[in-house]
């Protein structure tokens, strides 16, 4: 499942929502990490539809513009609860290993991998040769 399909499941998690509000919350719930163009999120749309994870729920008219909601089916509610589940194992596998280094003492990088001398003199540009 794709970072932009996940935060849409989750946008409608809660109740239906139409194409910019589902805009708004994917930005909200992301924290501005996913920003998704209009084109994007209708791929995204149709694709979840064509995968019965999403329907049509309704359609209003609004200050003369059609708005359409879109909300999960019992499908989509399993699979973006399958996909937090397998999120969260990972994210802990991660953890698990972290705690582990640590305590092991390792460390993400040797200090000096090559043995070089460290740099005494400036050169070109402000850097050290």
């Amino acid at each position: 499942m794709t970072r932009a399909a996940f935060f849409v499941l989750t946008a409608l998690a809660d109740q239906p929502r139409h194409g910019y509000g589902i805009l708004r919350e994917v930005e909200e719930l992301s924290d501005g990490e996913v920003q998704l163009r209009v084109g994007t999120l209708y791929g995204v749309l149709d694709r979840l539809a064509a995968d019965g994870l999403i329907v049509l729920d309704r359609e209003e008219v609004q200050q003369g513009r059609l708005r359409r909601y879109y909300r999960l089916t019992d499908d989509g509610v399993a699979a973006l609860e399958a996909e937090a589940a397998r999120m969260a194992a990972g994210a802990g596998a991660a953890r698990q290993r972290i705690a582990e280094g640590r305590r092991a003492g390792a460390r993400t990088a040797p200090e000096n991998p090559a043995g070089l001398e460290p740099p005494t003199a400036p050169g070109l540009a402000g850097g050290y040769a």
